[in-house]
This record gives structure tokens, sequence and C-alpha cells, in this order.
């Protein structure tokens, strides 16, 4: 604004020296029209193009912010990816060690799916979505990761329909969310937890009863919000989470294609 008025005030300020120049002749009000006309038509022109360099650094301004907003999402977002759960680590440790020491005849298998679940973990950090089908693989070797561990202390049941599993995830989902139900439920054989997977209105559900640790779990809550901040991230989305004390349910939107938000 302070440039635009110095610019009218310039103008103006020529208009009056070429009147006390040329003021011995009488052009008439003709000549007093084209000038104010003149006047008219250089102050519009010059708001114009104040308003264009405006608009174009306003544009480079918000470009600038909007790079340094995807870079800081983005850099949140690999560390999203690699955080894996060090108790997962220790207590599949612990249960190879009990297998070995009571030579139980899974021992093998026990090795391959853990070694098939870090494998996993290496390969899918560099992706950003996988099938449902390929997460399914992930979530069934942890499971029998998990079954060795707590034996008939869960059950799960799988209904996902063929076209769900063409749909698109993002890596270490389900299995991030089924140890959610396993970290903060009480998994014994004499009250097992019951865990549910299946598809219905375009979402991917995955629901268990509550039935809550005496004792809770130290938790930094690091799973839920993992997949929450990785589908705001990726779709501009949140997850649908229902807890009514009796059952919690979490919603995942189908994702058919991805277009980088």
């Amino acid at each position: 604004m302070v440039v635009l008025a110095l610019g009218m005030v310039v103008m103006f300020g020529l208009a009056w020296i070429q009147q006390l120049i040329l003021s011995h002749i009488n052009f008439g009000p003709v000549m007093l029209m084209v000038e104010v006309r003149g006047i008219l038509i250089n102050l519009v022109f010059y708001m114009f193009l104040n308003l264009v360099q405006h608009n174009y650094a306003g544009q480079q301004v918000h470009l600038e912010l909007e790079k340094v907003k995807s870079d800081n999402l983005g850099a949140q977002y690999e560390l999203l990816k690699q955080q894996v759960n060090p108790h997962f680590l220790f207590n599949s440790l612990n249960t190879l060690k009990s297998m070995v020491e009571t030579h139980d005849e899974e021992t093998i298998d026990f090795i391959i799916k853990l070694s098939d679940f870090y494998r996993f973990t290496l390969e899918s950090r560099k992706l950003d979505l996988i099938t449902v089908e390929e997460e399914m693989k992930i979530l069934n070797s942890y499971l029998f990761l998990q079954k060795a561990r707590f034996g008939n202390g869960f059950t799960f049941t799988d209904t996902l329909g063929k076209e769900t599993l063409k749909t698109l995830i993002p890596p270490f989902t389900l299995q991030l969310l089924v140890e959610n139900c396993i970290k903060h439920n009480i998994v014994s054989q004499s009250k097992p937890l019951h865990i549910r997977i299946y598809d219905a209105d375009q979402k991917i559900i995955i629901e268990n009863p509550i039935q809550r640790k005496l004792v809770p779990e130290d938790s930094l809550g690091v799973g839920l919000n993992n997949v929450n901040m990785r589908y705001k991230h990726l779709l501009d989305q949140e997850i649908d989470i229902l807890d009514n004390n009796q059952i919690f349910q979490i919603k995942l939107p189908f994702i058919h294609e991805y277009h980088h938000h």
C-alpha cells in the first residue's frame, strides 16, 4: 500500500509539473481531459502490475511453506514406517528360548516365521502401500509367533473378500492393530480374546470384545497413533475408532489407488 500511494503521488506530481511548464499555452478543456484520462490509465496499469507482483510473491511464500511442510511430514512418515516394537522382539526371543529348551517340534517353523516377519519389516520400509493380501502374509507370520507364546489364549477370524485383498494398505497396519488388541486385553486360555477382521461398507474392520487387563501394560500409544498418522499423511483421512466399553473397533477406509497429498 505504501508503494501504491507513493506511485500515485509521483504521477500527480508529474502532471502538476507538466501544467506549470505548459501553463502559458491554452489547450482548453480537451487537454485537461486527456491528462486526467492518462493519469487514470497509468494508475490502473500501475495497480495491476503491483497486484501481479504481490500475488507472485505470495505464491512463492506459499510454495516455500508447502515444501517445508511436505518435507517435515515426509520425515515424520519415514520415522513412522521404521517403528518396530522392541518388546515384541524380546518376547519372541524368550518364546524361542523356551521352545528350544523344551525341544518343541515347531521350533524350526517359529524361527522361519520370525525371520519372515523381520524380512517383511525391512522390505516394507521402502514402500508406502502394499496390497491387503501381502499385508495378511505379514499378519499371519505375526499370529503364528503369538500363537507359540499364548497358545489358545486368543482366536483370530478372517473373512476378508477377494476384492478387498486387492486393495491397498500401509505396511504393518493390520499387524499393529492386532498387536494393540493383544497388548491391552486379557489373553488367556480360560478367557480367550476373540479378534475378528472383515469388510463392510468399503472399509476393513478389526474388532474385539473389551476385556481389559487388571494391570494395564505400559504403552506409549504408538500402534494406534502410528496407523492414524499414516492414513492422515497418505490419504488426508483419519481412521474410525469405536470404543463403547464392550467392543473395540477400528475401521480402515479402502484404498484403491494412491494419490500423494
